[in-house]
C-alpha cells in the first residue's frame, strides 16, 4: 500500500492513468446504482398500481358476496332458481391500470411511453378468484374470498439496452374480502 501511495504522489506521470481508471470505476458504479434504483422504483410503482386495480375489482364484488357473518366467512354466491350459484367478476383490471399509469396498448403489451420511447411494459395478466365454500361442515381453516393476480413487468435498461436483456419480473398481488361488520 505504501508503494502504491508513493507512486501516486510521485511526479513521474504514473498517477494519470490511475486517476482515469478510478474515475471510470466511479462512473460505472454510479450508473449501476442509479439503474438499480430506477428499476426498483418502477417495479414498486407498478406493483402499487396493480394492487390498487385488483382491490378495486375485489371491491366491485361486494354486491355478489353473501354476508354470512355468523359463520365467519363470506363468499360470492347468488340465490337463483332454487339453488345457490357462484357469482364473481374480475372486473376490468387492464382498464384501471391504463387509467392509473397512463398505459397504451401495442403489440400485445401495455406500454408506458415517455419522450425517449417505451419506459416499461406490463402484460400477461392472470386473475384467479378463490371463493370461500358455501356452508362448510368444518369452519376451521376455511379459505376466504380473495383475488390473486399475476402480471409480468418488463423494463428495458436505459444504459446498455442493446447488450443486456430487459428486466422481467412477475408481480403477484393478493386481495381479500373481509366483512366490515
Amino acid at each position: 500500500m505504501k508503494k502504491f501511495l508513493h507512486r501516486i504522489k510521485s511526479r513521474k506521470g504514473f498517477s494519470a492513468p490511475w486517476v482515469v481508471v478510478v474515475a471510470l470505476i466511479g462512473v460505472m458504479l454510479f450508473v449501476v446504482i442509479s439503474q438499480y434504483i430506477r428499476l426498483m422504483t418502477i417495479a414498486a410503482g407498478v406493483k402499487d398500481a396493480v394492487q390498487s386495480a385488483v382491490i378495486s375489482a375485489s371491491v366491485s364484488n361486494w354486491a355478489n358476496v353473501y354476508p354470512c357473518i355468523r359463520e365467519g366467512y363470506a363468499g360470492g354466491y347468488r340465490y337463483s332458481n332454487g339453488s345457490w350459484n357462484e357469482r364473481m367478476t374480475t372486473g376490468n383490471i387492464y382498464g384501471r391500470l391504463s387509467a392509473l399509469l397512463g398505459l397504451r396498448y401495442s403489440n400485445g403489451k401495455y406500454w408506458s411511453v415517455s419522450s425517449e420511447g417505451g419506459e416499461y411494459a406490463v402484460y400477461g395478466l392472470n386473475v384467479h378468484i378463490d371463493n370461500s365454500p358455501f356452508a362448510p361442515g368444518n369452519t376451521n381453516g376455511i379459505q376466504e374470498f380473495q383475488a390473486t393476480s399475476r402480471i409480468t413487468l418488463e423494463v428495458p435498461l436505459s444504459f446498455g439496452s442493446d447488450i443486456l436483456p430487459p428486466m422481467t419480473i412477475n408481480l403477484v398481488v393478493k386481495s381479500r374480502y373481509m366483512p366490515k361488520f
